[in-house]
């Protein structure tokens, strides 16, 4: 099948080759996980247990009764030691859960389940999914249960899971397809069923040949679910343009892909969906790479929530080199840390690790429009980056700040090293700020 792709994006070198094809690995239980309660895109969470308190695997220890959010469960059996702020991967301070281990698991929840989700009603799955607590597992962190909970009168037709994992370095999905390609279709099934969607897309880039033939054998006798090469192009993977590449429909600035008639779920998320219905289990560990120049082992991890990165670290055989950064996620779309001793969470892709590079000197835009030619959205970043520096917000959103997707490439080609992405998320920040002032 043709390969297929959106207008414009970038070819960074992608460096998969340092993790590619490593074979998952389970990372033995930590003396101690610190889980953070902001997870998920949506209402803060309460934590339902209390210093002193002994929790099990699976067992609850957060939650809300808001409709945009996701239950927190416990990844180890111990003792919950403290209830407080710590440094977390997306802040300098939040409120964690911090847990002493045991050194076996004692199950929450009923071992051995099958459950038939082809004899259940789309909500009954739904409400499944939002009690193990799904959320987006590419980077997004958003509540799963409402994501296939769209609006009266709006009709899916289609949902696409998203193999492209695009970002330089990572292969976290790309061995989960290798290694339970089943558990991942069955967990698109389960989705088309809770939409009510009659067809399903498996996207992945053809920097995965292997993959792509492993999925493809899995679906040969479906009628209505088949795998669409698309080509390795950043960013590929983001939902816009994977949407585009796909069914060749431009979901509007400032619209979600449900207005489109489309419903978008990494691989890894519909892995863990199929846990969730069908087995019972709710969503407590998931893929990690960890990689980079200064590591000593990349590896594909199979990693409990709230473990640190150091302790991921030293699993990995530690540094090879003085490190520069280590970042949460990508190159292109990660953050940087401050700090080792953070918790991975739900949506923790990766930990790059990267050696000491030569520092780099920031000039005025030359005014080679390299970032126009290239935003996958079509904005002028420059633009957007100068009232920004201005201060000038209306200014700013009027250039459409808001409809960037912070993926980085203009930053990536600018030859003046102006970090774009920077300037245009602080003008996208201050705008939010002042229509939540305004009550809009």
């Amino acid at each position: 099948m043709k390969a297929l792709t959106f207008k414009k994006g970038i070819h960074p070198k992608e460096f998969k080759e340092l993790s590619e094809h490593k074979e998952l690995k389970e990372v033995p239980i930590p003396p101690k996980v610190i889980i953070p309660l902001k997870q998920h895109i949506g209402a803060p969470l309460v934590p339902v247990v209390k210093k002193g308190d002994r929790v099990l695997t699976g067992q609850v220890i957060a939650r809300s009764d808001a409709f945009v959010s996701a239950p927190l469960h416990s990844s180890v059996t111990g003792v919950v030691k403290s209830i407080g702020k710590f440094s977390t991967p997306l802040s300098a301070s939040d409120t964690c859960i911090e847990i002493e281990t045991e050194e076996k698991d004692e199950f929450a929840y009923e071992l051995n389940v099958e459950n038939d989700y082809k004899k259940m009603e789309p909500k009954e799955i739904v409400q499944k999914i939002r009690e193990a607590g799904i959320v987006g597992m590419g980077g997004a962190s958003f509540p799963a249960a409402v994501k296939f909970t769209p609006p009266e009168g709006v009709k899916i037709d289609t949902v696409i899971l998203n193999g492209c994992e695009c970002e330089p370095y990572l292969t976290a999905d790309h061995q989960s397809m290798l290694e339970f390609p089943e558990k991942i279709l069955e967990g698109l099934k389960i989705i088309m069923r809770a939409v009510s969607a009659e067809r399903g897309i498996i996207g992945i880039e053809t920097n995965k040949p292997d993959a792509i033939e492993k999925m493809e054998e899995l679906v040969k006798n479906e009628e209505n679910i088949y795998v669409q090469p698309v080509k390795t192009k950043y960013p590929q993977g983001a939902e816009k343009m994977l949407i585009d590449a796909v069914l060749g429909r431009k979901v509007p600035p400032g619209k979600l892909p449900l207005h489109v008639g489309v419903v978008v779920s990494n691989v890894g998320t519909s892995a863990a969906i199929y846990d969730a219905v069908v087995k019972g289990i709710p969503l407590y560990k998931r893929v990690v790479t960890i990689t980079g120049d200064a590591i000593k082992e990349p590896s594909n991890l199979v990693v409990r929530v709230g473990t640190q990165f150091s302790y991921l670290i030293d699993f990995a055989g530690g540094f090879t080199k003085e490190v520069e950064k280590v970042v949460l996620g990508g190159p292109m779309m990660g953050i940087t840390q401050f700090t080792t001793d953070v918790g991975v969470t739900k949506a923790t892709s990766g930990i790059l690790v990267l050696g000491k590079r030569k520092s780099v000197k920031e000039f005025n835009c030359i005014n080679c429009a390299n970032c126009v030619y290239r935003c996958p959205m079509n904005l002028v970043p420059t633009k957007i980056a100068k009232m920004a520096k201005a201060k000038d917000w209306q200014g700013a959103e009027y250039y459409g700040a808001l409809n960037c997707i912070e993926c980085g490439t203009c930053s990536f080609v600018c030859p003046s090293n102006i970090p774009l992405v920077h300037w245009i998320r602080v003008a996208k920040n201050k705008i939010i700020e002042i229509k939540k002032a305004e009550g809009k």
